[in-house]
């Protein structure tokens, strides 16, 4: 029985994990619940697991080459409107697909602990939380998880909307997805009546022209041959019409497919913030929150994956090349240092449940999926370490 049938017959258990995980979101760098789940279910495949930072860890098999399969746990901070039977009532969501990926890592954990003994080399299973908001991943190398340092990397994301199961989109000629950098202004003036702006410092005013200054260095300073985007998803000044505030706020994010246009934008974007909060007579305090490099998947790796797929029996398996996301990943942490891939599973429907995208409060995810993932996830990583066992 090849792994795509034996992922099918345990497609009842992987969609029950999927099921509790969807049920149970939990968000950030800390979902000690949903780590505590996985590391549960492990145990009772007789997997032996172990907390990495703030994630889960396992090996299987024996050997010189290690392949790192991973799955993300976390949700997102939003009422979920799906009306599933499952759905959370916690005010938090997997909108994303998170518990998916757990899901179908949980299965392949199965699938691999029954052929153990026939691995050509080990197989680490990473399970992080964190990756929206861009910590997981690096919390998770900084406790240890790529001590042996892994030969291969491989993740999986599903995709909403559309797009039918069994299209898969990947990206092994250049940048993925981008990079992503939060910043977080706050522009200091000086409070007073609103009558009498004369004797105060407006920071709003400060807040106005940083923002117009920030939409000027992406149109003319960034190289028109690179792709970028910045948003400023929250501004915030003031509590009264007839007063000026002390402070004034701006939250938002940056993004590029560049490493080299990232560290000059991040630079440029603190040099712009407080020079014109100079020039208008206050200051400005620029913080740098959780970013991630651009994710650039391994050339050749990302080609012998998809080639392994194509091996199995999988209906209507199509592949789909060049993809490439304004999004960001925290995996690209992983694959700056591990040659490896990230590839996407169309989860979607051809009906309205297909017309909600990812991070949508009433976005649904098609669970045929869940047994492709599964058995793409064991098979894949069963077959590189056939390959390259020995070299």
């Amino acid at each position: 029985m090849n792994c795509y049938e034996r992922a099918m017959a345990i497609k009842d258990e992987i969609t029950a994990h999927r099921r509790h995980i969807h049920s149970n979101p939990e968000v950030g760098v800390r979902n000690p619940s949903t780590r505590a789940y996985v590391m549960e279910k492990l145990g009772e495949m007789g997997i032996e697991s172990a907390q990495c930072g703030e994630g889960a860890v396992a090996t299987l098999g024996q050997g010189d080459k290690l392949i790192l399969l991973r799955a993300d746990m976390d949700g997102l901070p939003l009422a979920e409107e799906s009306g599933l039977d499952f759905a959370s009532n916690t005010g938090r969501a997997h909108a994303c697909g998170h518990d998916m990926h757990t899901a179908m890592l949980l299965g392949a954990a199965r699938l691999l602990k029954e052929k153990e003994s026939e691995l050509k080399g080990r197989i680490k299973l990473m399970f992080q939380s964190g990756e929206e908001v861009m910590e997981g991943a690096m919390n998770m190398i900084q406790h240890g998880l790529l001590e042996p340092m892994p030969d291969a990397a491989l993740a999986y994301h599903v995709g909403a909307g559309r797009l039918p199961v069994g299209m898969y989109l990947y990206n092994h000629s250049n940048t993925m997805m981008f990079s992503m950098d939060g910043f977080d202004i706050t522009l200091k003036g000086k409070g007073c009546h609103g009558g009498y702006p004369h004797i105060g410092t407006d920071p709003i005013n400060m807040a106005v022209h940083t923002y117009l200054g920030l939409q000027a260095l992406i149109a003319r300073e960034c190289d028109p041959m690179h792709d970028y985007v910045l948003t400023v998803g929250r501004f915030e000044a003031g509590v009264a019409a007839n007063v000026i505030p002390d402070t004034a706020h701006l939250e938002g994010s940056m993004r590029t497919d560049s490493n080299d246009l990232r560290d000059r934008l991040v630079r440029r974007l603190k040099e712009l913030a407080e020079g014109i909060a100079k020039a208008y007579g206050g200051s400005a305090e620029v913080k740098m929150n959780g970013g991630a490099p651009p994710l650039i998947c391994d050339e050749k790796f990302t080609r012998e994956i998809s080639g392994y797929m194509q091996e199995l029996p999988i209906p209507d398996l199509t592949p789909q090349e060049g993809i490439r996301s304004s999004a960001s990943e925290d995996f690209s942490y992983v694959l700056e240092k591990v040659p490896g891939t990230f590839i996407y599973l169309c989860a979607g429907f051809d009906d309205e449940r297909g017309d909600a995208p990812a991070h949508s409060p009433k976005v649904q995810f098609n669970e045929d999926v869940l047994p492709i993932g599964a058995a793409c996830l064991a098979h894949c990583a069963t077959r590189w370490l056939e390959e390259h066992s020995g070299k």
